[in-house]
């Protein structure tokens, strides 16, 4: 395998996982919880990777929200989906044969994302994905993005460069805190933003479909040192 990428990081709501319904779900309670109207599905797709928090911060139009509220009313609402049984966050189709291609090619792969790590480790756990990542980095941990610390992190624990990272994600997020950490951006057209709005962001390529995706990290195996 070619040495010129070793370390693959991915974004996991919109990128490995369709959480939308679940989110927007967990949203609306949250918002119900404190009498406030929740707002469109539109709008929470555009704060969807950012820390709770903040992404509850932007969506609120009043400046006495209680936030704090709010975001333990989201979390109980997903722990008792999650409980119940009725959580919904399916993989993307191919996404398990993406990964299990690339571990088996001995990449190193990794996942930043604005879960927590208590969210992110049942995700994953769910659908048996736990053995795959050698490193996971939450917004509980580490300053959320856009910020760079995640893949900094990251990158000192499986002892990559930037120059021998990628990062794969849905969101301007994603791309912003690649660019920022000098690591190679790559955008999927599945999740939550628009593949223009990727591309503006500093997005090298986008690609549609999972497939694009593994043909491509199969092409860089191909690459001469």
């Amino acid at each position: 395998m070619s040495s010129f990428i070793k370390l693959a990081v991915f974004d996991c709501d919109g990128t490995l996982v369709d959480s939308q319904y679940a989110i927007s779900s967990c949203m609306s309670d949250a918002f119900h919880h404190v009498g406030l109207v929740p707002p469109p599905i539109a709008r929470v797709r555009r704060v969807v990777g950012l820390p709770l928090a903040q992404a509850i911060e932007i969506l609120v139009s009043n400046d006495n929200a209680p936030i704090a509220d709010m975001v333990e009313a989201y979390s109980q609402s997903w722990h008792r989906m999650r409980a119940g049984g009725t959580l919904d966050e399916p993989l993307f189709d191919g996404t398990v044969e993406l990964l299990s291609s690339l571990k088996s090619a001995d990449w190193t792969l990794g996942v930043a994302t604005g879960k927590s790590m208590r969210g992110l480790r049942q995700t994953l756990a769910h659908h048996g994905l736990d053995d795959l990542f050698s490193t996971l980095q939450t917004a509980d941990v580490a300053r959320g993005k856009p910020d760079p610390e995640m893949l900094h992190l990251a990158m000192e624990e499986t002892a990559a460069r930037p120059s021998e990272t990628v990062m794969i994600g849905d969101t301007t997020f994603d791309i912003e805190m690649a660019v920022a950490a000098g690591v190679r951006a790559l955008g999927v057209a599945w999740g939550y933003h628009a593949p223009e709005d990727l591309k503006a962001a500093g997005a090298v390529t986008v690609f549609e479909t999972v497939n694009e995706l593994d043909r491509y990290f199969k092409n860089l195996e191909d690459t001469p040192s």
